[in-house]
């Protein structure tokens, strides 16, 4: 009987590891708050074949993200909407980041190819 290979799976983020009941427990939160993630569209958790919910470690560090927030007193839908921001404002650092590291953020006079 051959095993398979898993791993890739140990290095990687968005691989469903996690239950829902040692997700909350990983956070310091209930079921319920995950659940609540979810339905604020914050986090969609995939199903495993049986159906139960599972998190990958990406999206349990948006839920301690949302948890550290909601304990200082931000409303849960008010959290999701600023982690949502936050993410998107990290993939646009990034993007910028690979751009220049290409030559291809750089203005066209950068380049050479503007006016001599």
């Amino acid at each position: 009987m051959s095993r398979p290979d898993t791993g890739d799976r140990f290095d990687d983020d968005d691989y469903p590891a996690y239950t829902v009941g040692s997700a909350a427990e990983m956070i310091g939160a209930t079921p319920a708050f995950l659940r609540a993630l979810g339905q604020a569209k914050l986090i969609e958790p995939l199903r495993s074949e049986g159906g139960h919910r599972r998190y990958s470690r990406y999206q349990l560090r948006l839920a301690a993200r949302a948890r550290e927030l909601v304990d200082q007193g931000t409303p849960i839908e008010s959290a999701c909407r600023i982690i949502i921001l936050e993410d998107q404002l990290e993939e646009a650092h990034r993007i910028n980041e690979e751009l220049r590291a290409t030559g291809r953020g750089q203005a066209p006079d950068e380049l050479g190819d503007g006016p001599a």
